[in-house]
C-alpha cells in the first residue's frame, strides 16, 4: 500500500475528474444503452403499447433486422483487417529495423489475440456508438523477467470514461481516462488485503458516489492521467540525441569512446501515470512507460453539437423504421391468424339446430354440423392481407436500408443486371458505411503508435524475439546485439531503442486473400498465354493455399533456366566463389587459432626450460659456495685466506 502526503487532495482531484467525465458522457451512454437493447436484445416495442396489446391478447412480433446490418459491417472489417506498417523518419532509424518492428507488431497481435480485441471494439462501435481496446505490458512468461507488449479487449465499453476535452479523431490527445471494475467483497479483499471497504453513505458524499460502493460490490477504477513536463536533451558528436539523465549514466563510457556533448536544450514531453483508486482511497500509483494513455477508442458516427461530441451507432436513426416494420408485419400476421375464425353466414333460423356446435364452429373442428332450411350456411371468405399493410412493410424495409446506408444485396438482383451495375451497387453500399471501418483504421493506427512508443522502453536488452513475416511465417530476430539475419549481406545491429518511426495503416484484403487473388489472376494469364506457364508455374504454386504448395514451387523453380532462378549464371558463380572463399577464410582462421595455441604452448615450454636452467645454475652456485666455506673452516688461517681468494687451487674433488 502506497502512502501519499497529499493523498486526500489527490483523491479529491480524482473524484472531481471522474465527476466531469461522468457528466459529459451521460447522454452518449444513455443513447448507447438504448441502441444496444434495441438492436442486439430486440427490445423494440414501447412498453405501454406492449402491455396494452398483451391485455387485448394481440400479438407483438419483433422481426429484428438490425443484427444483419451490424454483422455485415463487422464481418467486412474482420475480412479486411487494417495492417500496421512502420516506417523510419530520422537518421537513426533504418528500413531493415523497421521490417523487424513490423514483424514484432504482427507477433504481438497474434500472440495477444488482437483480432478479437479489434472485432469486439468495432462490434460495440457499430451496435452502440463506441468501443474500446487497450495496450498493456506484461511478463513474457511466468519464469522470466523479460516483458512483452500485448493488446487486450475491453468487453464492457461502459466501464470506460473518456476525456471530455479531447478533440482528436483518434483520441491521441487524451489527458485523463477512467477504466472501472466492480469487484465483490471477497475479490476486493483478495486483491487489496490492506485496503478498507468504506461505506460512502457514512461519509456524507454526494449521491452519485454510490456508483462506487454497494452492499455487495466495490468499484475500483484505473485513473490514467497525462501531463506535460520539461525534458533536457543533448546532441552528441556522433549525431545521436540523448536525454540528460541517460547521458549522465553513460558519461564515462562515452568520454572514453571520444563521444562528447555538442549542445543541449529543454523541450516538452508527456508523462503518463496510472492510479488505482476506490471511492475513498488510493491503492497504488505507477508511472507509465509511454507518452500516450494506452486505452484506444473506436468510435461510431460522430456528430459534434457545440462543444459536445456525440457518437451514434449504425442503427440509431433506423429505430423508427424498424418499429414500423414490426407493426405492419404484426398486423399482417394477425389478419392471417384470424382467417380460420371467419364467421359463418346463413339465413335466420339456420343455426337453431345444433346451436351449441355452431357457436364454436369458427374455432373448433366438429365432425358434423346440422342446419335448418334448404340453404347451407357458408363461411365468410378471407379477403387476404390488405395491400396497404404489405406496402407499408416494404416501405419500412426500404427506409431502414436508406437510413443505414445499405442497399439491396447484389445477390438478390436479377441476372439481367450487368456486372458494372452490380459493382456500382456494391460500392454504393460500401461508401454508405465506410466511416465505421475507417474509424477502426484510425484506432489501430493509434494503437500502432502506442506500441512503437513503448518498444524502446520494453525491449531494451539483447534478446531473441519471435516475429512474423508478411505471410505470417514465423521467424526469429536477435535485437540490440550484433547479428546477421537471413537476407543480410553482413552482420548488423537491430537496435530497437534508437530511432524515430511513424505508423501508417493499410486497409484492404488480408495477405492470404491477396495471395489467392494473385494465383487466380496468374491462372487466367496462363489460359490466355499458355507459353507463360513454364515461366510462372512456381509463382502460381507459391500463391496456392494447398498442402505441399511450397514443395511444388521449389520443384518447379529448379526446372527454370538459371537466369530465372533469382540471378544470372555469372552472379551465381560469383556467389559460389565468395562462399568458397569465406569457407577457406574460416578454415584458415581456425588453423591460425590452433597454431596460436601450439605456439603459446611451445613458448610456455621454452620459458619453463629457461627458468629451470636458471634455477639449476643458482642451486650449483649455492652448493659450491657451501663447499668453499666448509674447506676454509678446517684449514689454517693463512691457507684459508688463500682458498677464499683463490679457490682454483683446490682439488677438483672439492670443487
Amino acid at each position: 500500500m502506497a502512502s501519499y502526503s497529499d493523498s486526500d487532495d489527490k483523491l479529491k482531484d480524482i473524484r472531481e475528474a471522474f465527476k466531469v467525465c461522468e457528466e459529459s458522457e451521460a447522454e452518449n451512454r444513455h443513447q448507447a444503452m438504448d441502441d444496444l437493447e434495441f438492436g442486439r436484445q430486440g427490445i423494440q416495442w414501447p412498453e405501454e403499447v406492449k402491455r396494452q396489446r398483451e391485455r387485448d391478447r394481440r400479438p407483438c412480433l419483433t422481426v429484428n433486422r438490425m443484427p444483419t446490418f451490424i454483422r455485415q459491417i463487422v464481418n467486412d472489417a474482420r475480412m479486411n483487417k487494417p495492417a500496421i506498417k512502420v516506417h523510419p523518419v530520422d537518421s537513426n532509424a533504418d528500413v531493415e529495423t523497421a521490417k523487424v518492428l513490423n514483424g514484432l507488431i504482427r507477433q504481438i497481435e497474434v500472440s495477444s489475440s488482437a483480432d478479437a480485441a479489434y472485432a469486439t471494439a468495432i462490434d460495440d462501435a457499430v451496435s452502440m456508438g463506441f468501443g474500446y481496446f487497450r495496450v498493456d505490458i506484461d511478463f513474457a512468461r511466468d519464469d522470466t523477467f523479460e516483458r512483452d507488449i500485448k493488446i487486450d479487449r475491453i468487453m464492457n465499453p461502459f466501464s470506460v470514461y473518456r476525456d471530455p476535452r479531447s478533440t482528436a479523431v483518434d483520441s491521441s490527445d487524451w489527458n485523463m481516462c477512467f477504466v472501472t471494475e466492480l469487484l465483490t467483497h471477497d475479490e476486493f479483499e483478495a486483491s487489496y488485503p490492506d485496503a478498507e471497504k468504506t461505506d460512502f453513505e457514512s461519509q456524507s458524499f454526494e449521491q452519485r458516489d454510490n456508483l462506487w460502493y454497494t452492499s455487495d460490490t466495490v468499484r475500483v477504477a484505473e485513473y490514467w492521467s497525462r501531463e506535460e513536463v520539461d525534458r533536457e536533451i543533448i546532441l552528441m558528436t556522433d549525431g545521436q540525441i540523448l536525454d540528460a539523465d541517460v547521458f549522465e549514466t553513460q558519461r564515462d563510457l562515452m568520454e572514453m569512446s571520444g563521444i562528447m556533448p555538442v549542445q543541449s536544450r529543454t523541450t516538452k514531453t508527456m508523462k503518463v501515470k496510472q492510479c488505482v483508486v476506490t471511492g475513498s482511497e488510493i491503492l497504488s500509483e505507477i508511472e507509465w512507460a509511454g507518452k500516450y494513455i494506452p486505452i484506444v477508442p473506436v468510435y461510431g458516427e460522430e456528430v459534434v453539437v457545440g462543444e459536445n461530441r456525440n457518437f451514434h451507432s449504425l442503427i440509431h436513426f433506423a429505430k423508427d423504421s424498424q418499429q414500423m416494420y414490426n407493426f405492419w408485419r404484426t398486423a399482417a400476421a394477425e389478419l392471417v391468424a384470424l382467417a380460420p375464425k371467419a364467421p359463418w353466414i346463413g339465413p335466420v333460423g339456420a343455426f337453431n339446430t345444433d346451436q351449441a356446435k355452431w357457436a364454436t364452429a369458427n374455432s373448433t373442428n366438429h365432425a358434423f354440423l346440422e342446419y335448418d332450411g334448404g340453404q347451407a350456411p357458408i363461411r365468410q371468405p378471407f379477403a387476404g392481407v390488405p395491400a396497404g399493410a404489405i406496402q407499408e412493410a416494404l416501405n419500412s424495409s426500404d427506409d431502414m436500408k436508406s437510413v443505414i446506408g445499405m442497399f439491396e444485396n447484389v445477390g438478390n438482383m436479377g441476372q439481367e443486371v450487368s456486372a458494372k451495375a452490380l459493382a456500382a451497387t456494391q460500392r454504393k453500399g460500401d461508401i454508405g458505411t465506410y466511416h465505421f471501418v475507417d474509424n477502426l483504421s484510425r484506432a489501430i493506427r493509434h494503437a500502432g503508435r502506442i506500441i512503437v512508443d513503448l518498444i524502446p522502453s520494453v525491449y531494451t536488452e539483447a534478446r531473441v524475439l519471435r516475429i512474423l513475416g508478411d505471410d505470417d511465417a514465423p521467424q526469429t530476430a536477435m535485437v540490440n546485439q550484433m547479428t546477421q539475419m537471413e537476407g543480410d549481406s553482413e552482420p548488423r545491429i537491430y537496435d530497437l531503442t534508437t530511432g524515430k518511426y511513424d505508423v501508417v495503416v493499410k486497409l484492404g484484403p488480408s495477405f492470404t486473400t491477396q495471395r489467392q487473388e494473385a494465383a487466380d489472376q496468374m491462372m487466367l494469364l496462363v489460359q490466355q498465354f499458355p507459353q507463360a506457364a513454364p515461366i510462372i508455374g512456381d509463382l502460381i504454386a507459391k500463391n496456392l493455399d494447398w498442402p505441399g504448395a511450397e514443395e511444388m514451387a521449389e520443384r518447379l523453380q529448379k526446372m527454370l533456366p538459371s537466369a530465372l532462378q533469382g540471378a544470372d549464371p555469372e552472379k551465381q558463380q560469383m556467389k559460389a566463389q565468395l562462399a568458397e572463399a569465406a569457407a577457406i577464410i574460416q578454415q584458415l582462421q581456425a588453423d591460425r587459432s590452433v597454431l596460436q595455441e601450439k605456439n603459446q604452448i611451445d613458448a610456455n615450454k621454452v620459458a619453463l626450460d629457461a627458468q629451470k636452467v636458471v634455477v639449476d645454475k643458482y642451486r650449483a652456485e649455492t652448493d659450491r659456495m657451501e663447499g668453499l666455506a666448509k674447506v676454509a673452516k678446517d684449514a689454517p688461517p693463512l691457507q684459508a685466506d688463500q682458498i677464499i681468494s683463490n679457490p682454483e687451487f683446490l682439488p677438483n674433488s672439492i670443487l
